[in-house]
């Protein structure tokens, strides 16, 4: 999208074209194409049609502000991708609360997901963004959430600017919030040092006095993460979506932990937890609690023993209904090796096989295809290493 498109979007013409664009059965279609282009220009109507796409892809991440605002969104596909959802968005914005901030510069700011929800926190925003045709979007969703906050003391610019040049100045008390692109002509970027802006940039805005938060992918490598920040995976929905890095006022320097939305917290400790062989249940703690090494804390609340000292599944004969653990009942322990593995399939009519392993070097859609999966039954293996060695353990979800 150019800048010239995105203007028309922002018009009274081009939120007609949305209105008839949301009409449509199926915005990609040609049915829906001819429509629009029977009242709107070519550019305009596909456009629109793209905005109604948009919107039907944002409903899972982005609904409550699809509804919250009038005349609606303005997105694109990259913003989409990068925008936080809205229960991570209002975390951010109630850290910067915590923190006493009063404007908060969101650098890299995209469709303003983040900068949206601090003004509803009521904190001004100067929000900056290079590419001009998604500024547009941004300063057109933050005059509507302007409006929404009734605040006429808060304040949302936007600039067009590359953060990275100095042309943007924060005040030492001001609030900076940043969520590097970590995509690039539409693939993942797993190098921080080729994030955009790099590592290096953001590296060195943790070490400004100001409050200070950074929104990166949760697999980034642990050897980034300085003792002298706070560092918590955020799980959201069942998933874990981010790591997110903070310094300066109200944070606990040097602490790991994972947040699950909206307000479970796991500190990683100092914990040592026994090592058993499989128990009645096994607990395959979520991701955040794994990357944000709170394995043993999770252990400890549970009462659980590793199977692995260096594994991530605990066992335990109690079943304890946790947000920071799956959890699966043993029903057999079997040998890992294929021989038995493909007889155990063949004798039980096992037709959908699911295979999950920590700790052992194997390609389980491999396996499966050995193992030759046949007949109307389904079972779910867990394939780890044990005090015994290696083992396939028959499990059920509870």
């Amino acid at each position: 999208m150019d800048a010239a498109t995105a203007t028309a979007l922002t018009t009274i013409e081009g939120a007609a074209a949305i209105e008839l664009a949301m009409e449509q059965d199926d915005p990609d279609s040609l049915a829906a194409a001819t429509t629009l282009r029977r009242e709107f220009r070519p550019e305009l109507a596909a456009a629109a049609l793209t905005q109604a796409a948009l919107w039907r892809a944002a409903r899972p991440k982005l609904g409550e502000l699809l509804d919250l605002l009038p005349g609606g969104l303005l997105l694109s596909p990259d913003g989409l991708q990068q925008a936080s959802r809205v229960d991570v968005s209002g975390h951010h914005a109630d850290r910067f609360t915590a923190a006493g901030s009063l404007r908060v510069f969101d650098l890299g700011c995209g469709i303003g997901a983040d900068a949206i929800a601090f003004l509803l926190a009521g904190i001004s925003v100067v929000a900056v963004e290079r590419d001009p045709a998604t500024a547009i979007l941004a300063r057109h969703n933050l005059d509507l959430a302007r409006r929404v906050a009734d605040a006429d003391d808060l304040t949302a610019e936007v600039i067009i600017a590359d953060v990275t040049e100095g042309a943007v100045r924060p005040g030492p008390e001001d609030g900076v919030f940043l969520d590097p692109a970590r995509r690039n002509a539409g693939r993942r970027v797993w190098n921080p040092d080729d994030f955009s802006p790099p590592w290096d940039f953001a590296a060195e805005l943790l070490r400004r006095p100001g409050p200070t938060g950074i929104k990166l992918g949760p697999g980034l490598p642990h050897d980034r993460i300085d003792d002298s920040v706070e560092a918590e995976w955020l799980s959201s929905g069942g998933e874990t979506v981010e790591l997110a890095l903070w310094s300066g006022p109200g944070v606990a320097p040097g602490r790991w932990s994972a947040l699950i939305l909206p307000e479970t917290r796991i500190v990683r400790g100092p914990v040592q937890l026994p090592v058993s062989g499989p128990l009645r249940y096994v607990y395959e703690p979520i991701g955040a609690v794994i990357r944000s090494r709170a394995i043993g804390t999770v252990g400890a609340m549970l009462d659980a023993s590793l199977l692995d000292p260096q594994g991530a599944y605990l066992t335990s004969d109690e079943l304890v209904v946790t947000p920071t653990a799956a959890a699966f009942e043993v029903i057999k322990e079997l040998p890992y090796t294929e021989k038995v593995l493909r007889a155990w399939v063949r004798d039980n009519g096992i037709g959908t096989l699911e295979i999950k392993q920590r700790g052992i070097s194997l390609d389980p859609a491999l396996l499966r295809l050995r193992l030759k999966p046949r007949g109307p039954a389904s079972a779910t293996l867990l394939i780890t290493r044990t005090p015994s060695g290696a083992r396939a353990l028959h499990v059920r979800r509870v």
